[in-house]
């Protein structure tokens, strides 16, 4: 009878172990490459200047990051969670004389390469969180609809905010969503910024999947663009649009 049960327990850690391992090649497999498919200026809106009073300015990957933020129980203790990439592009541009005719083009970023500090966690999300694995859900594009709160005037050097509003998809969900945004221009050939939001998880239906150890993860998602963009010469917007 021992015997017996030795055997059926010890069957039952075998099944598990299988299972675990199973579940884990899945995971490897559905959660795919972290590797761009293709270079995130490709395929981005590109703004052009009307009036010697317009600039227009473009983000640069290698100074700029975007990156969400949210909490979750790990192994029992609560901890933050923060992912992060370079992987994003946009025009900027500002209008000098009339602050408020200043436009920000479509924002792209790629979710397939977002990192967190666990190359598991960064699985899950490409391959059941996000879906980034799949083409169809790798690149996300925050469109702008409009802009309020805009100085009247913008000078070399001093900061000014306003706030941004526009339609932002997710695992093909798509929420209006409005950033809190402060850009300096550091000079009349650079700016820099940044942009806030929160949105929940639960509007564009990310579930997280039961996964042992994790628990109580933030419905409530911190969403940030820290950016740099340097000038577009005219020559240059010109040739990327005949490009295009």
């Amino acid at each position: 009878m021992i015997r017996r049960i030795s055997i059926f327990f010890g069957a039952i850690i075998v099944l598990l172990v299988i299972a675990g391992a199973a579940a884990y090649i899945y995971l490897v497999i559905t959660g795919g490459s972290p590797e761009a498919s293709e270079e995130i200026t490709e395929n981005v809106e590109q703004l052009d200047s009307a009036t010697d009073s317009q600039t227009v300015f473009r983000i640069i990957q290698e100074e700029s990051r975007v990156r969400f933020t949210l909490e979750e129980d790990l192994a029992g203790v609560r901890t933050t969670v923060i992912g992060e990439t370079n992987q994003v592009a946009g025009d900027i541009l500002i209008d000098r004389a009339t602050p408020s005719n200043s436009q920000i083009g479509a924002i792209r970023i790629n979710l397939r390469t977002l990192e967190t500090d666990r190359s598991s966690r960064d699985r899950m999300m490409r391959s059941q969180i996000l879906q980034s694995a799949k083409d169809e859900f790798e690149f996300t594009e925050f469109e702008p609809t409009h802009m309020t709160g805009l100085p009247e005037s913008v000078s070399v050097g001093e900061a000014f905010s306003f706030q941004v509003t526009g339609n932002l998809p997710l695992a093909g969900v798509t929420k209006e969503v409005t950033f809190e945004v402060t850009v300096t221009p550091v000079s009349e050939e650079r700016i820099e910024g940044s942009g806030t939001t929160t949105v929940l998880r639960s509007d564009y239906g990310l579930q997280i999947p039961n996964v042992q150890q994790v628990a109580n993860v933030t419905d409530e998602v911190r969403l940030e663009i820290a950016f740099v963009a340097v000038v577009v010469q005219d020559a240059e917007i010109n040739t990327d649009a005949s490009a295009g």
